[in-house]
């Protein structure tokens, strides 16, 4: 019998994943309006059929390429809407964001609403998702990654040794090259949390309002810290779900996916305990970690069809994102353990399954996450850094952690950033909701801290002892839920912060 997994859609999923003081220097803030910029019309045909049943609005918004220069050339951002059920409740707009950077978030609210979104939250707000700049239906951007690309994920490769740290390296300079080759229009450099905050700016004002509410999850956390820091005065009810710890992804907040995995994998090795009757995995947490080793050894001296031990490790990673994925999981270690080597292509077709073309499916995602995230901050550029670092992670944190701190196209990227990154800014409303599971792979709960420290009284910190990748709606915990909901419909921010106990 032939156990199948969802390699391909994790692998998707993975391709895709998480201004100080100059800041003043460049036109911020849109024009003050009261009146309503925006067409709505209905959306492209393939944000139709993924918000189905939901029916969503679509309209587009020019926005300046270059802030410094904002009379020059524009791009067209599209957003989406789902208008407030019942306008005689309506408190006004509610921005979403699903991460990335280069996650669409057009179709998001109709997700929200699937998985069960409270009818208070979508009587009294418009829901408003986009395409931020860069993204599918906003003025796109790509670096030409085709299927057969070395380049096909934006957390690189498990290093077994220095030399596997050095020919990443030659991976990620050909592919840092490889934008700069594909950037005919030179709009690349001006990806950047800073610019798309002052895009939600522009969105907010064509859209009539004087202020915005916010809920982006995982990197959508660093934007909406970025305009909660930039526009306080424009900022409302401000909702950070899984946050990275700042308003920028940099390769201290890489390494601690690694962080991440050593404590999350033990959930699910302890499902998988009890369950080894049908997996075979270990009756022990213990011994289904020391699967998880073997399995990535045995892969890395020998692949099977095609599986090697970094994509194994991968593959596990984006599996812990969420509990529903554990069968599947389960299943694909089992193969893997058993040694089926037919079983395994078929996991290796379903994991190619859609891909066929020259131009890579996750092309345009893996563009805007380097960009952004190579634009935000310095990366360091010595390969010997990254040598180090793996070494150090490999035995710090032995699951993950010499993927994690491995080499990124961000050492050899063309443009140093523009400006600083965003700081964090302590003066403003408190009007930060931060929610964070206590066990999370890419998104640790130390972020949540991290932020709750940088915005001081600004914000409360919500802990929730549960495990997975999201926590208001996509996650399951009642008490969560209920927070974040009463802080949206009646803005009731929690005195201190507050641990939700599993349900």
């Amino acid at each position: 019998m032939k156990r199948h997994s969802s390699v391909g859609r994790s692998l998707a999923l993975l391709a895709v994943i998480g201004l100080g003081s100059s800041v003043t220097t460049l036109p911020a803030a849109a024009d003050d309006t009261k009146t309503p910029q925006t067409k709505w019309g209905q959306c492209p045909d393939d944000i139709v059929a993924e918000a189905a049943p939901t029916v969503l609005q679509c309209a587009a918004v020019s926005v300046p390429l270059d802030y410094a220069h904002s009379d020059g050339e524009q791009i067209d951002l599209t957003v989406s809407r789902l208008a407030a059920a019942d306008p005689d409740k309506r408190r006004g707009i509610l921005m979403l964001n699903p991460g990335g950077p280069g996650g669409s978030g057009l179709a998001l609210s109709a997700l929200l609403v699937a998985q069960g979104l409270p009818s208070s939250v979508t009587d009294r707000y418009d829901l408003i998702g986009m395409d931020t700049r860069g993204i599918g239906h906003s003025t796109p951007v790509s670096c030409g990654f085709t299927t057969d690309s070395p380049y096909y994920s934006n957390i690189p490769p498990y290093a077994v040794d220095d030399a596997a740290v050095t020919a990443q390296a030659k991976v990620a300079e050909q592919a840092a090259k490889q934008c700069a080759d594909n950037d005919d229009d030179g709009r690349l450099r001006h990806l950047t949390t800073a610019n798309t905050a002052r895009d939600l700016d522009r969105i907010r004002a064509a859209l009539g309002e004087k202020k915005t509410s916010y809920l982006g999850y995982s990197y959508g956390t660093a934007l909406g810290a970025a305009y909660a820091s930039m526009f306080p005065e424009r900022s409302d009810r401000m909702v950070l779900d899984s946050n990275i710890g700042d308003t920028h992804l940099d390769r201290d907040a890489m390494r601690r996916y690694a962080l991440g995995m050593e404590q999350t994998l033990p959930d699910f090795a302890k499902w998988a305990a009890s369950r080894h009757d049908s997996y075979g995995l270990g009756r022990t947490p213990s011994q289904v970690r020391a699967s998880y080793l073997t399995i990535a050894g045995r892969l890395d001296e020998v692949p099977v069809a095609g599986i090697d031990g970094p994509l194994f490790r991968l593959l596990t990673f984006g599996h812990l994102f969420k509990q529903t994925q554990y069968p599947a999981l389960a299943q694909t270690w089992q193969t893997l353990l058993e040694g089926d080597e037919a079983t395994v292509r078929d996991l290796r077709a379903l994991q190619q399954e859609g891909t066929d073309g020259p131009v890579s499916p996750t092309d345009n995602a893996l563009t805007v996450f380097l960009a952004v995230t190579c634009n935000d901050v310095e990366w360091p550029e010595d390969v010997n850094t990254y040598r180090r670092g793996v070494a150090e992670d490999r035995e710090r944190y032995p699951l993950y952690g010499a993927a994690t701190a491995n080499i990124t196209p961000c050492a050899f990227w063309p443009h140093a950033p523009a400006e600083p990154p965003v700081e964090v800014d302590t003066e403003g409303p408190r009007n930060v909701l931060l929610l964070q599971n206590r066990r999370d792979a890419s998104t640790p709960h130390v972020g949540g801290e991290m932020l709750r420290q940088k915005f001081g009284d600004r914000a409360r910190l919500v802990s929730v002892d549960d495990s997975g990748h999201g926590v208001y709606v996509l996650g399951k915990n009642s008490c969560a839920l209920n927070t974040t909901t009463r802080y949206l419909v009646e803005g009731k921010m929690p005195t201190k912060d507050t641990l939700c106990r599993a349900d």
